[in-house]
This record gives C-alpha cells, structure tokens and sequence, in this order.
C-alpha cells in the first residue's frame, strides 16, 4: 500500500524535448516575399560588394584599394563628419520635440484631425518641393526678408539658403512628421492603467512621465530616431539644392555621387555608398543596445483605451 501511495505521489518526468514541426504552407506562402527581399536587396548589395573591392571598373581582381584611398584623402573622409553634423543634430531636435508633443496628445486633443492632416502635409511633398519652396520662401525677396524688413526687425536681408541652417530646416520639415507620428502611436498604446495607478500611489504627473510614460516609450523613441537618422544621414537633394554641396553640405552621398558619375570612378563610389551604409548600421546597433540596457523589462501590457 505505501508502495503505492508512492508511486501515485511522485511526479512525473517532464520531457524538455520541443518536436520540430516544419510548416511548409507557411513557407510556400513566405517564398515571394524572400525572393523578393533577395532579389532586391541582398543581390545589389552583394553586387555592389565585389564592385567597390575591384581597383578599377574592368578589374579581374579584387582588393580593398578604393577602401584605402578613401581613408587616405583627408577631404573624402571629413564628409563623414559633415554628415554627422547635418544628420544628428536635426535627428535629436526632431525626437526631442516629438515626446512632450506626442506626450501630451496621447490621449486625443481637440482638431486632432486637423492637426495630423497638417504634419502628414510635408510628408507627401517631397524632399525636392520642400526645397524648392525654401528656395523662394527663403531668397532675400522672399516672404520671410520681406516680412522683416517690414517691421524693421532686421536692417538688410538675412542669408539662411545654402547653409547648414537651411539643409535642417529642410530635414526637420520632412522628418518630423513621421518621427512624432511614430512615437504618438507607440505612446497612445501605452496601457492607461500604468498611469493612473502610478497617480493612486502619490506621484506627481511628471514623476509619472519619467518613470512610467518614458521608460515604456523608449522602445518606440529608439526605432523613431533610428528611422529619421537613416533618412537625414543618407540626404542627397536637400543638401544639393538649399545647402553648399561643395564644401559645407558635403556630405557622403554627395561624395558618392560625384565620385562615380563625375570623376566616372564607380568602383570608389560604391565603396562610399557601402561605408555610408554600413555607419548607418553602427549608428543603429549602437542606440537599440542602449535601449536595451536602458529600458530592460519594460513592456507594453494593454492598447489604448483599455
């Protein structure tokens, strides 16, 4: 009897093993979109690989000659400084204005259609209309001198077009939309209960704000940063047509361009576009690592409204 009573107390193993099952319909399904991601990513950047490791265009050989004379020209390697100077600033300005923003409108405000209709607005424009409207906005008989010299705010015209100023004026326009739009949607997701219960226990709105609303945001905020910076970091016509291409708004697309479709050096070019690419890629790793140390555990738990 106790001989029993122990085998019906004593628990039963518990097999670890997972059975592999392999979903071949989900597979069959997933093939267009992988070929595609191969045919149209995977294949130009392989391609583009062996292009920027052959020394010259027709070259047989492969080696890391472009790679080297890059790094050996002082004027090539400052562009990735010039980008970094036109690309971040403007990338945190962007972020930084869209938390409180999107903090505050989280819960829906009064014309919030309206006010979406106006900052998906420059969005559907296009890098080239933004300039080309800064261009006539901007010139010393444009709208903005005209207005300042009206009220004697300024004794002559003011010089902002092909400038730095004008080439983050030009990105804050295009990117800000869809970075605030970004973190609106991630912080209205954001379960409505965290904050009240945050309230019950005697913290104050902004307390509530930097250690609830914030560290839950973060996730979202990183991939929105990450978005706009690879967007401002990779500008070519804004830079082109309301900066100073040659010397001040010289940034690695520019280099690139002009390195394989004036000086007709396609395998250096190439090299540029990979090393502008694969910075971006470092950029990216570097912030969602610290995002990750930064808001560990922290998690969405419910939708909005709930």
């Amino acid at each position: 009897m106790a001989e029993i009573t122990h085998l019906a107390t004593e628990p039963k193993a518990v097999s670890n093993k997972v059975a592999f099952r392999v979903d071949y319909a989900s597979i069959l399904l997933s093939l267009p979109a992988i070929l595609l991601v191969l045919g149209l990513f995977f294949y130009p950047l392989l391609s583009g690989l062996a292009t920027s490791l052959r020394p010259t265009e027709n070259a047989t050989t492969f080696s890391l000659t472009n790679y080297i004379q890059f790094f050996s020209t002082p004027d090539q390697v400052n562009t990735i400084w010039t980008t970094f100077q036109v690309a971040l600033p403007v990338t945190l300005f962007s972020v930084l204005v869209s938390v409180p923003l999107a903090y505050y409108m989280r819960r829906g405000v009064k014309f919030e259609r309206i006010l979406t209709i106006i900052l998906i607005l420059p969005i559907t424009l296009g890098n080239v209309m933004v300039a080309q409207s800064m261009l006539d906005y901007f010139s010393p008989t444009g709208w903005f001198n005209r207005v300042l010299l009206l009220f004697h705010i300024i004794p002559q015209p003011v010089t902002i077009l092909h400038h730095w100023l004008a080439v983050e004026i030009a990105l804050f326009i295009q990117g800000f939309p869809f970075t605030f739009l970004l973190i609106l949607g991630y912080m209205s997701a954001i379960n409505p209960d965290l904050e009240r219960a945050s309230r019950m226990l005697g913290a104050k709105a902004s307390q509530t704000f930097w250690r609830v609303v914030l560290p839950i945001s973060l996730p979202g905020i990183a991939v929105a940063f990450c978005l706009n910076f690879v967007a401002n970091f990779s500008v070519f016509p804004s830079a082109n047509l309301v900066g100073e291409p040659s010397h001040e708004t010289r940034v690695l697309a520019i280099a690139a361009y002009e390195t394989a479709f004036t000086s007709y050096n396609i395998p250096l070019g190439t090299a540029i576009a990979l090393l502008m690419g694969l910075i971006e890629l470092v950029v990216i790793g570097v912030v969602l690592w610290l995002q990750s140390k930064s808001a560990r555990g922290a998690t969405i738990s419910g939708g909005k409204g709930v």
